[in-house]
């Protein structure tokens, strides 16, 4: 999430209704895809408040990237605080979410996509990323987010 990034390829997201006690919704899927899409280009214009709106308040975040999994808000919070506050958070031109396959049963989702991340002058990294979300007063919230960086 916060350090790997991509976002916007609307209506590209693939429902599978199968194993659910209730048919998955397209409407739901295309509302997951376009807040997934929404809180990366959060991150691009650097509007934190807006990106954490897409977050439960008790997710976790595992990224290949990270010192470990980051198993509450808070510990995602301390992390950015700290790679902000030293220069590090990424400049990106492109941050998308591509591919993108989404499943929604009930109150629960998930979304599988490839996170594409262009700095400025430089090569596109790829990430696989999963995230699980719930509905939460009609909200759709990230409640775990796994990110793989792929090899170029």
């Amino acid at each position: 999430m916060p350090g790997d990034v991509p976002g916007d390829v609307p209506g590209d997201s693939a429902v599978d209704s199968g194993g659910g006690s209730a048919p998955a919704s397209g409407a739901d899927a295309d509302l997951i895809a376009a807040g997934i899409d929404d809180m990366y280009d959060a991150f691009l214009a650097a509007d934190r408040r807006r990106f954490d709106g897409h977050l439960h308040d008790e997710v976790t975040t595992w990224e290949t990237h990270l010192p470990g999994p980051l198993r509450t808000r808070s510990e995602l919070d301390a992390y950015r605080d700290d790679r902000d506050g030293s220069g590090a958070r990424p400049h990106l031109d492109r941050l998308a979410a591509e591919d993108k396959r989404i499943d929604v049963w009930d109150d629960t989702g998930v979304a599988r996509y490839v996170l594409v991340a262009e700095p400025p002058g430089g090569p596109a990294r790829h990430s696989r990323v999963t995230d699980v979300l719930r509905r939460v007063d009609g909200d759709w919230l990230i409640v775990h987010h796994h990110s793989e960086l792929l090899a170029p």
